[in-house]
């Protein structure tokens, strides 16, 4: 018998039940047998006690039945909760009539006790020191009016001068003889730079360690050099950033050296904008030990080195 032809034989071999089988089927398929509905019941929660033993829960207590069967009843409203409408309005009213129904709960909250008069003069008399003490019209700059300084040389002198003690809650080592618009300026550098860069180190900022402000004289002290904006009450040095725990940032001991130095760098940058001019230790050698700000403008915008 041929190769071909045996094959032939063998299919039609193993065919014949799978056809048969076929011709029995039924035309669909039957459905599985819905499941009757049981609902078990749910076991009580129960807890341990102390010996081991376990206890089943108490009793709801009977304030909370009457709350809930009879909503009404406890609540101060005429209606009472059962009235209202919205759903959970009314699971609030409920909770609050078995509140005001149980002898554990607050029926309402404390007031607090009202302020001593000597801590309200206290306050009062802290807010009239301080506008007492605020110059350019904010008391966040504290400070005395000084007016006009004259100056000794032609381009020297300040129209209208303060003396400068704090910014911002922050003293300043030496009183700073500057003008309002450098005031301000200091203030927003205070604000946006030095508080945020510091941050909580040292127990956070204390103060300012200035190295100059207002002085008749040529930049950089140097002989046929233009005049200072120092000279103009434009001016204000900072060497240091004195923190709460007695030690200080210093420009000389701590620029490029570690979390200080990065500080610095923060406070150096952070003062462009606010200031016209920036001058720190990597513009000259003049400025090794402090950070020059003042308050001259340029057209194409705050020069920073």
């Amino acid at each position: 018998m041929k190769p071909r032809a045996m094959a032939l034989a063998a299919l039609m071999l193993f065919a014949s039940p799978l056809v048969a089988a076929l011709d029995t089927a039924p035309d669909a398929s039957l459905r599985p047998v819905a499941r009757a509905l049981v609902e078990a019941p749910v076991p009580a929660p129960v807890t341990a006690t102390a010996t081991g033993a376990l206890e089943r829960p108490k009793a709801r207590p009977e304030a909370l039945d009457a709350a809930l069967t009879d909503p009404g009843t406890g609540d101060p409203s005429e209606d009472g909760p059962a009235s209202v409408s919205d759903p959970a309005t009314r699971d609030v009213a409920l909770r609050m009539a078995f509140a005001a129904r149980s002898p554990q709960a607050i029926p309402r909250s404390l007031r607090p006790s009202p302020r001593s008069p000597a801590v309200v003069e206290q306050a009062l008399a802290v807010r009239r020191e301080r506008v007492r003490g605020a110059v350019c019209g904010d008391p966040d700059l504290q400070g005395s009016v000084i007016g006009a300084v004259p100056g000794r040389i032609k381009g020297c002198g300040i129209e209208e001068a303060i003396k400068l003690r704090s910014v911002s809650g922050l003293a300043l080592s030496t009183r700073a003889t500057i003008d309002c618009p450098t005031a301000r300026a200091l203030k927003t550098w205070v604000e946006r730079a030095v508080k945020p860069a510091v941050g909580s180190t040292g127990g956070g900022v204390a103060g300012l360690r200035v190295a100059g402000s207002y002085a008749c004289r040529s930049r950089n002290n140097q002989p046929g050099a233009k005049i200072s904006e120092h000279a103009r009450g434009h001016a204000i040095d900072i060497a240091a950033i004195r923190l709460k725990d007695g030690s200080e940032i210093s420009v000389l001991n701590d620029w490029g050296r570690g979390a200080e130095g990065r500080i610095l760098r923060k406070l150096h940058s952070g003062a462009c904008g606010p200031f016209g001019t920036v001058l720190g230790p990597e513009s000259d050698p003049f400025h090794k030990d402090h950070l020059h700000f003042d308050t001259a403008r340029y057209r194409s915008g705050s020069y920073c080195r």
